[in-house]
């Protein structure tokens, strides 16, 4: 061989090397997602997902690596222990907001993600009000997929027939009590359904919501207003208030349990997200209008309690190229119009293609463009983890004792322990 040509030769095989370790190192032959999307509506979301991922970039393998079972804390368990060992998947799903930021933004898990809100103009197509709840010092942290709203009271229209009783009126909480005032009255022993654990903290935030209005619930999670404040007594003692409508055996029921209540026409009332829509449109056949109906918690009309299912970017991702590659494609029309039609959310963009949702999604779309936006603490928005943890315990032993001043003091005490009250 002419030392011409072995110089030729060598340097093919420094280019080779070279591209292999730039596709290793870039991740262009394979995508790894992390989520507890394993079964109705969200797997069929996921699963239009990776259509659209297989048609874009059929050389790049997507492996789905979600695991099932306990609604997130199965793979929330897994995640923890690869995070631990060093070995990240390329992207997780996460509820946007303080669960994600006060827990891998905190410990420097994640990449801000600048520069694909820039490139792709979400800070154009997302809401104002949402991308602060979704940051840290100015840094956005996750890509949104969708939108579910937390503050909706579902109700009987049949059952409130039946009693000769009107709806409340979404913009008062008074109109709220005065309405199942007239229930028990008529006969209903528990006009309004409840459920277990988590199902009490989202009432209450609701009702936290309804009493002290959206600029100071927003302000009470970021150390701007005083849990002190007669504003927060008054929400507790409506929370207590709340309390002597609901079903005695809330604690062994599920929320789908309480929902049933409602539709079986046994409570007129039950506070639940929206994926309760689904629930009683897909799951037991009824028809909105007549099997049943909605309005925002009454009080909150105006204001979107929302939680998210949001994608990141991991530091030290094996295949970061592609894990951009899918957050563009989570953050896209094309992305969220596929997903949520099936999984029964609404997307964070403000440009999605209505016709392709159901009547209860496209009102919440429409609220969605001009309401006020907070965050829910029962669904990861709001508070880290060990603060909603704490709260889950204090609202626990108030379900016990009912002692308005112990929660209030317990509130105060935890805003400084676990969040940010100086």
């Amino acid at each position: 061989m002419g030392h011409k040509r072995l110089m030729l030769v060598v340097a093919l095989v420094v280019i080779a090397t070279l591209m292999l370790s730039s596709c290793a190192k870039t991740g262009d032959k394979q995508l790894e997602v992390f989520s507890w999307w394993t079964g109705g509506g969200e797997e069929a979301g996921l699963n239009a997902m990776i259509k659209i991922w297989e048609e874009k970039y059929p050389d790049i393998e997507f492996v789905n690596a979600a695991v099932a079972g306990g609604a997130g804390s199965n793979a929330k368990a897994v995640l923890a222990t690869r995070l631990s060992a060093g070995d990240p998947p390329d992207s997780w799903q996460g509820h946007a907001g303080q669960e994600l930021i006060g827990t891998y933004v905190a410990a420097g898990q994640l990449e801000p993600l600048d520069d694909l809100y820039k490139e792709n103009g979400w800070y154009d197509v997302f809401p104002a009000t949402l991308i602060p709840l979704i940051s840290k010092d100015g840094h956005p942290y996750s890509v949104p997929v969708n939108i579910h709203r937390a503050n909706v009271l579902w109700y009987n229209p049949a059952v409130l027939a039946q009693y000769n009783v009107d709806p409340p009126d979404p913009t008062s909480f008074d109109s709220w009590i005065a309405t199942m005032d007239a229930l028990k009255a008529a006969g209903m022993e528990a006009p309004l359904s409840l459920g277990e654990a988590w199902t009490q903290k989202h009432l209450f935030e609701t009702i936290l919501l309804a009493t002290v209005g959206p600029d100071t619930y927003t302000k009470l999670w970021n150390g701007e207003a005083d849990w002190g404040s007669a504003d927060v007594t008054k929400a507790i003692e409506n929370f207590g208030l709340i309390l002597t409508y609901v079903n005695p055996d809330y604690a062994s029921l599920s929320w789908q349990d309480a929902s049933k209540l409602v539709a079986d026409g046994d409570a007129a009332f039950n506070v639940m997200g929206d994926w309760a829509e689904g629930y009683f449109r897909v799951d037991l056949g009824l028809e909105l209008g007549t099997g049943f109906d909605w309005m925002p918690v009454p009080g909150t009309k105006g204001s979107y309690q929302f939680l998210s299912d949001s994608f990141v970017l991991p530091v030290g991702a094996k295949h970061r190229d592609a894990a951009i590659k899918w957050l563009t494609l989570c953050g896209s029309k094309e992305g969220q119009d596929a997903f949520n039609p099936l999984k029964g959310s609404i997307p964070a963009r403000n440009d999605a293609d209505v016709s392709l949702y159901s009547e209860y999604l496209q009102a919440a779309m429409a609220d969605w463009k001009v309401d006020t936006i907070v965050g829910s603490l029962a669904h990861g928005v709001v508070a880290n983890d060990t603060w909603s943890n704490d709260i889950s315990t204090a609202l626990g032993q108030y379900l016990t004792d009912k002692d308005n001043a112990a929660l209030q003091a317990a509130l105060v005490n935890l805003c400084k322990t676990d969040g940010p009250c100086k």
